[in-house]
């Protein structure tokens, strides 16, 4: 019988810097796999408990020694001897012990980190891939990347509002060439920017982060790159925006452009929306409204949903109680996906499950604080998402996610690259 031998979680650093969780499952057999979690920047309010230690001693208050000794102890003692074969039941049993329905006890950092740490050893003691444990003979979605190659808002210190701004390369026909193209375009970029006298230096994921003297000009900025890199805008490679409008909302849901000294309403906010849509290749919109403007989001996919993609990030906070509040109120029509979020691999599962059932895209995604564990690529997979974000083509934390794409690609015989497909709900 193989099980569980032994658990230990330490302190290891993200890609800013700070503190993060790496747990390792240790089996009987000697087989031994680690998962390192990551941590966001922008955060909704309503996401599961990243678990900090809180002393300004220590790497600002953003230790994680409480999170590692939760795993150490608590979950360890817990999981011990248990078989490393039965995921749903043991991240039941984590969810048990918390007694909270945000992990406000052991911290969603700790739990992540055992899930993902043991979908990892079972699927390496089965001597299989893990997007074939967690995906079985139906993971062959290769996903279409969100790339996102130009920073603002809290991703980067300049004066662009909206906090990221996207490429999606849909007309090809596999993510290799995809993803050449996009790398091309964000080499073209760099080269626009650096002749027009901006500094080239790259945010949090990657993507510059120039003064641009408006919300529109980083659109028209990456259109130029497309087309020097010699691709159709809106045919090949469109545009994605994930607005992140919760960082610039206040508690009468009125929205402040700061680079454009405006303030708008909910309803102007859609009609900014709607003109760009008109003007532009956009082809979907995170977080458009705040994750507390229910009324606004309505009138948003009403106004949008029939054309483009509307995501829930901060909105859903992928949690399946609150996708399905959306899903009665017919809010957005898609929504971001992150482990993290929620706390488990057994609950992003459900989440992405219950999306589906009611045609809602699905898009895997990373976080601003990464590291070198390419978890979500096998995850995207797995879970057929048709979708990922995980930063531009720089970086060495969000390139390992691409690479390892490469590497599934080659892996599947039934590999499928949707492009344009992936928005036919």
């Amino acid at each position: 019988m193989t099980y569980i031998d032994d658990v230990f979680a330490d302190e290891v650093l993200d890609s800013r810097g700070n503190p993060t969780i790496r747990v390792s499952i240790a089996l009987n057999n000697g087989i031994t796999c680690n998962a390192i979690v990551p941590s966001g920047a922008s955060t909704g309010k309503r996401e599961a408990l990243e678990l900090r230690d809180n002393d300004k001693a220590r790497f600002n208050g953003k230790g994680v020694l409480k999170a590692c000794e939760n795993v150490n102890t608590t979950i360890a003692e817990a999981i011990i001897g248990l078989s490393p074969f039965n995921q749903g039941e043991i991240d039941k049993i984590m969810l048990e012990l918390d007694k909270s329905d945000n992990y406000s006890s052991l911290g969603a950092n700790a739990v992540l980190g055992v899930s993902m740490a043991l979908s990892k050893v079972a699927a390496y003691a089965l001597e299989i891939p893990i997007y074939r444990y967690l995906g079985g003979a139906n993971a062959s979605i290769l996903p279409v990347p969100m790339l996102n190659i130009l920073n603002g808002g809290s991703h980067a210190d300049n004066s662009v509002d909206f906090q990221e701004y996207m490429i999606m390369p849909l007309g090809f026909e596999s993510f290799r060439e995809a993803l050449r193209a996009s790398s091309e375009v964000y080499f073209h970029l760099k080269n626009i920017l650096k002749e027009s006298g901006h500094i080239t230096s790259i945010g949090d994921e990657g993507g510059f982060a120039p003064n641009l003297k408006n919300n529109e000009e980083p659109i028209e900025v990456i259109l130029k790159a497309i087309k020097k890199a010699g691709y159709k805008e809106g045919e090949q490679i469109s545009i994605a925006l994930d607005v992140a409008s919760s960082e610039f909302v206040n508690e009468k849901f009125e929205y402040k452009l700061s680079a454009e000294n405006r303030i708008l309403s909910s309803e102007e906010l859609i009609e900014y929306y709607v003109n760009l849509c008109s003007k532009y290749p956009i082809v979907s919109i995170e977080d458009g409204l705040s994750e507390d403007d229910f009324n606004g989001w309505k009138k948003l996919t009403s106004k949008l949903g029939g054309k483009i993609q509307l995501v829930g990030d901060d909105l859903f906070v992928t949690n399946e109680k609150i996708l399905q509040e959306g899903i009665n109120q017919n809010i957005a029509n898609a929504i971001l996906i992150k482990p993290n979020q929620i706390g488990s691999v057994s609950q992003t599962m459900q989440t992405v499950r219950l999306a589906q059932r009611n045609a809602y895209n699905c898009i895997m995604s990373h976080r601003s604080g990464e590291s070198e564990d390419s978890y979500i690529a096998d995850f995207a997979v797995a879970l057929n998402t048709g979708e990922i974000k995980t930063g531009s083509t720089a970086r060495s934390e969000r390139i390992a996610k691409y690479n390892r794409l490469l590497e599934i690609e080659n892996e599947l015989d039934n590999a499928e690259y949707l492009g344009w497909r992936v928005f036919k709900r």
